[in-house]
């Protein structure tokens, strides 16, 4: 069969066929945070970005669109969408709440990216992982999300005033918010932009 037919004669399908989205259209790539677009121009040009629980990799590609070496990582990486095989771009599958701090964390980056994933034991590690003038960039689920649905449990909400508290200590904040927003859907949330001096 040549590419484009399809035995039912009606020509090209607009489907990708494969477990991750059985047979469906492929989904629309979800923008980038509004927080971090608004601080990703602060990375040192050229520096390594760690994305962490990177999910379908949308703050990996704004990244690699802005010239940064970036290492995606995520416990399941078949949800990355985008091209997987560009030379400044390391995905990495690593479940990153069992055995220990992960070998990556060993190394230090320019700016580390997470959203939406909270795992506590971490923090430390995340903090010890950036370079000298490297951002921190953390927004995730707070205490209150709980009335707007999932994640309800504590261990995956901040309690108020969290993030400062574990990072405010060793890095010198630029922008703290602790905030209910409506977009992308409801949620109550705390993002964090510090920098190691």
């Amino acid at each position: 069969m040549k590419q484009g037919d399809s035995q039912s004669g009606q020509g090209p399908q607009n489907r990708t066929k494969g477990p991750e989205n059985n047979g469906e259209p492929p989904a629309k790539a979800i923008a980038p945070s509004p927080w971090i677009l608004r601080f990703a121009p602060l990375v040192r040009s050229g520096g390594s970005v760690l994305d962490l629980a990177c999910g379908s990799g949308r703050h990996s590609r704004l990244f690699l669109d802005l010239g940064h070496p970036v290492l995606a990582v995520d416990r399941n990486v078949s949800r990355f969408k985008g091209p997987d095989q560009q030379a400044n771009l390391e995905i990495l599958a690593c479940d990153l709440e069992t055995g220990g701090v992960p070998a990556f964390l060993n190394r230090r980056f320019d700016a580390i990216v997470v959203t939406n994933y909270l795992y506590r034991p971490l923090l430390p590690s995340i903090a010890a992982a950036l370079a000298p003038e490297a951002l921190l960039l953390y927004e995730t689920f707070a205490r209150g999300n709980e009335k707007f649905g999932r994640p309800s449990n504590p261990d995956f909400l901040l309690e108020p005033g969290e993030l400062l508290t574990c990072f405010g200590g060793g890095l010198r904040v630029l922008a703290y918010e602790d905030l209910e927003v409506s977009a992308p859907k409801p949620a109550a949330v705390q993002r964090i932009c510090a920098r190691r001096d």
